[in-house]
């Protein structure tokens, strides 16, 4: 055992020093999802950086504005900015109880096609949004009520858990008949220039990878928009999207309603004629200039630096191997060459996710399919700078809605593909629990 554990501390501590101070930010304060890479000195470059800021804190108007660069709001939506489902630009959150609205999360909808396998529902779209510009009726109000299961660790301390419903009311449309759903909160937004970087062979590598039995692993398959093809996806909670500028596009699309070059029409559904009728302005009503420049600003966006390394530490990242949470969050990816900040390019990183879909059982299932992922697949979220999200935002949830308060929680989640992660942390002790979640917490 003494020679698995020096040889594992040797392979940490390596990993943190490899986290070159380039890359990061050494902030571990309540705005240090915020910082560029120390990296980033050009005067134009920091320009850039600064406008693309101002466009993701910017609140949006509706047409007629009196900043013409800032409206386009509608005619459907369910924020006024980026900045308020991406707190501090960190997680989002779910709301405590049903007399709670949505205010960092929405729900996704769709229906099944027999041939087409899902589809946008036909009334309602894609996602439900729950205002509108004046004129226009919002689509409805969702709302989150929760069941407690209580999990029984082997030690006998118990730990509740939120089973979430949703519930729908003020239905403008008509009803949700036959609709698979899904309540997502808004991820942190740090570190996507290097994920965008990453190239498919290291993705198709992570799928490869020899891996314990009953772990897998794929990529999903998705469209792009601007080449026009089936690609590797990257983004969002399925891996549902391609690349960081069309993530960008869909959210300004489809949670502010406002256009670009990627989504050129306006989110309302060939039913929604009121909506259909709102004459638009200008089109785009966001510029490539400014997708461009909020593109640099998220790319630009430094990972916090881990902790430094200690013996507490140290204990903590074996216990995290041990447990097989390595196979899936694992720390060892590079970057390819193609990345427009060019200190992006060629970097072994630490992201602690293999970016590819992975069973995790019917308790976390939204039986919503998109694109390959099936309704119980979900892309493994990164890890790095997790410590940090009750810091940047208190309210700070975890997994794709929420659910989770704590990492703890959200480890007891996992069953199918994570089964045997969660079956050897409730068979840790009290000590070997909380190392697991301070190393966690470090990252």
């Amino acid at each position: 055992m003494r020679l698995i554990l020096c040889g594992f501390v040797l392979c940490y501590v390596c990993n943190v020093a490899a986290q070159e101070t380039t890359l990061t930010t050494p902030s571990r304060s309540a705005d240090a999802y915020t910082k560029p890479y120390a990296g980033l000195t050009d005067p134009i470059a920091l320009k850039t950086f600064q406008e693309g800021r101002t466009l993701f804190r910017q609140v949006w108007t509706i047409q007629g504005g009196e900043d013409q660069r800032f409206s386009g709001l509608g005619p459907l939506y369910s924020r006024f900015s980026c900045v308020a489902c991406h707190p501090g630009n960190g997680r989002g959150f779910a709301p405590d109880d049903a007399s709670q609205s949505m205010k960092a999360m929405l729900v996704r909808l769709s229906v099944h096609a027999p041939l087409q396998g899902t589809l946008p529902h036909p009334v309602y779209g894609e996602q439900l949004n729950e205002f509108g510009i004046p004129g226009v009726t919002g689509e409805g109000v969702a709302r989150v009520h929760y069941d407690t299961i209580t999990i029984t660790l082997a030690d006998g301390e118990t730990v509740p858990l939120r089973q979430p419903r949703l519930s729908f009311s003020e239905l403008a449309y008509g009803p949700l008949t036959n609709v698979l759903t899904s309540a997502r909160i808004a991820p942190a937004v740090f570190g996507l220039g290097l994920l965008d970087n990453i190239p498919d062979a290291e993705i198709l590598r992570q799928a490869q990878r020899r891996k314990p039995k009953g772990i897998f692993g794929r990529p999903n398959r998705v469209w792009d928009i601007a080449q026009q093809k089936i690609v590797i996806g990257k983004f969002g909670w399925k891996a549902n999207v391609p690349n960081l500028r069309q993530q960008i596009a869909s959210a300004f699309h489809g949670d502010l309603g406002i256009t670009s070059s990627l989504f050129a029409a306006e989110n309302c559904t060939p039913q929604q004629t009121h909506c259909l009728s709102i004459p638009s302005q200008t089109t785009p009503e966001l510029s490539d200039q400014q997708l461009h420049e909020i593109q640099f600003y998220l790319a630009a966006l430094a990972v916090p630096q881990p902790e430094a390394t200690s013996q507490a530490l140290q204990r903590g990242a074996l216990l995290f191997r041990q447990a097989q949470c390595i196979e899936c969050h694992t720390d060892q990816l590079r970057t390819g060459q193609h990345a427009s900040i060019a200190l992006l390019n060629q970097r072994s990183i630490s992201p602690y996710s293999d970016l590819l879909l992975h069973d995790m059982g019917e308790g976390l299932a939204d039986h919503r399919p998109d694109f390959a992922a099936s309704g119980r697949e979900w892309r493994t979220p990164p890890l790095w700078g997790i410590g940090l999200a009750k810091k940047v935002h208190p309210e700070a949830g975890f997994l794709h809605d929420g659910r989770a308060r704590t990492l703890q929680e959200a480890i007891l989640w996992h069953d199918a593909e994570g089964k045997t992660a969660k079956q050897r942390y409730m068979a840790f002790t009290k000590e070997e629990r909380a190392l697991l979640l301070l190393f966690i917490e470090s990252l």
